[in-house]
């Protein structure tokens, strides 16, 4: 198959399927069937979704492809790691022990056939990589050492992931962007930060953090009051466990927590410190690319949350993201996505929103949001439209980004699903995802999350549409 033209057509894909269907013929399929030129290779999680077989194979059963079995996974780098590039952490011993894996290096394995096809290949890396609810994570973490990085929470307890501000943990990242970089021929790196805020913490039941001692000690240079900081924290923390309990409040839930709020301006304080710490961490991994390879692209997978939050919105403007980032690729599962977005209401709906009814309140949410879906009643079945949904979130990072970065629009192909009552994806769906995409001026698409979960059969769609945009040239034979 020739292309007729170079938008960026790109894969998320595990290593699991190169060993279940073969580097060539899954790479033929890829390509020649789905027009696929990049691939985004999950190259070290612990996560299902990202490295694994179909996570939801229960509820949805298996893919027209592929083995049809679940996977052991216990997850690590798929790399031959080098120890030189973890001299200076703790963190050394994180190969994958996957049998299916044993002995293998899948960038050695793909990257040659890929070139042959002209495919590009860009690792992905999502962070946290461990215990991630609702992303089939492996039973244990099998690094020693790792419990020490880990971090602190309001109460002092251990929490159940690293702390970014840990040393040893930065530096970990550091050294796993570094060995891809200098030992593969590869054609970028594309960076998910999914990682959850004190405040978002609170509102979901979480105990807010880090207050390890790297967190302390960063803070205290900043000229932060740790310790006011944790009183400030306590009453609202109270708060959110009273609000989630069921309690009513003199003036409504909502005045309540705009008034302790207010009150402990220490609270946005710590809120704002944990973003800036959050978002060097990306600016870090960015600058490491360009200084080892300047041709290298970096590529930020941007967190659907990011745009069914108001208050992550506000956080995580566009225009900022393109200081440390090529490309976007704003994820956009849209028959997922209206599970994930009443989730996402009832984190408020739970707490500062808990006087008014989800009915009442998501019409305004919708406004602020600039979404334009079904009622809330009714969303989770429908599913988002990618004729509104899709086309205005591409709309809205391509006026966002202005020009100083490229917009691949990550469309949903068999995102797992998690009740029975949710939208099913159809070719449908992903042919007019990819129409929604271009026509809003986004320069290219990720079918995602993991190719291991899609069907031939849906992507036949995006097939379509990519043919009638004149990007590849018909097939002799109509799927």
């Amino acid at each position: 198959m020739q292309q007729l033209s170079k938008p960026l057509i790109g894969m998320q894909i595990s290593p699991i399927s190169f060993i279940d269907e073969g580097v060539e013929a899954c790479l033929d399929t890829l390509f020649d069937r789905a027009g696929v030129n990049a691939l985004m290779i999950g190259t070290i999680s612990w996560l299902g979704l990202k490295v694994g077989r179909r996570i939801s194979h229960a509820l949805e059963g298996w893919p027209d492809h592929g083995v049809k079995a679940p996977y052991t996974m216990r997850g690590g780098s798929y790399l031959n790691v080098r120890s030189e590039f973890y001299s200076d952490t703790i963190i050394k011993d994180f190969r994958s022990r996957d049998p299916e894996m044993d002995g293998k290096d899948i960038l050695d394995l793909v990257i040659p056939e890929a070139k042959k096809r002209g495919m590009q290949v860009i690792p992905e890396f999502m962070e946290p990589l461990f215990k991630y609810a609702g992303h089939g994570s492996a039973a244990a973490v099998e690094i020693p050492n790792m419990p020490q990085c880990l971090e602190v929470d309001l109460h002092g307890r251990v929490a159940g992931e690293p702390c970014t501000s840990n040393p040893h943990y930065r530096r970990w990242w550091q050294g796993i962007v570094e060995e891809h970089v200098r030992n593969y021929d590869i054609d970028g790196i594309m960076w998910c930060n999914e990682r959850n805020s004190p405040i978002d913490r609170m509102m979901q039941g979480q105990a807010p953090g880090c207050f390890c001692e790297h967190c302390r000690r960063e803070a205290r240079n900043r000229g932060i009051d740790v310790e006011r900081v944790k009183l400030a924290f306590r009453e609202v923390w109270d708060y959110f466990q009273a609000a989630r309990a069921g309690r009513n409040f003199v003036d409504g839930a909502f005045l309540e927590c705009l008034r302790l709020l207010l009150r402990n301006p220490e609270v946005l304080v710590w809120e704002r410190f944990w973003l800036e710490r959050s978002k060097d961490l990306d600016a870090e991994l960015y600058g490491i690319v360009k200084w080892l390879n300047p041709k290298l692209s970096f590529g930020l997978n941007v967190w659907n949350r990011n745009h069914f939050n108001p208050i992550r919105k506000a956080q995580w403007a566009w225009e900022e993201q393109t200081k440390y980032c090529d490309w976007v690729k704003p994820i956009t599962y849209q028959h997922q996505a209206g599970e994930v977005f009443m989730k996402e209401m009832g984190f408020f709906g739970a707490t500062m929103l808990k006087d008014f009814t989800a009915n009442e309140f998501v019409p305004a949410m919708y406004a602020i949001l600039g979404l334009k879906e079904a009622p809330a009643d009714k969303v989770i079945a429908a599913g988002m439209d990618p004729d509104t949904y899709v086309h205005g979130q591409c709309a809205d990072a391509v006026r966002g980004v202005a020009g100083k970065a490229k917009v691949y629009m990550g469309i949903g192909v068999d995102a797992p699903r998690v009740r029975a009552d949710q939208a099913v994806c159809t070719p449908d769906i992903v042919y007019r995802s990819v129409h929604a995409t271009f026509g809003a001026g986004g320069e290219g698409i990720v079918y995602s999350p993991n190719y291991a979960g899609m069907n031939l059969s849906n992507l036949d769609g995006g097939r379509k549409a990519l043919e009638e945009l004149g990007f590849v040239k018909p097939i002799a034979v109509q799927l």
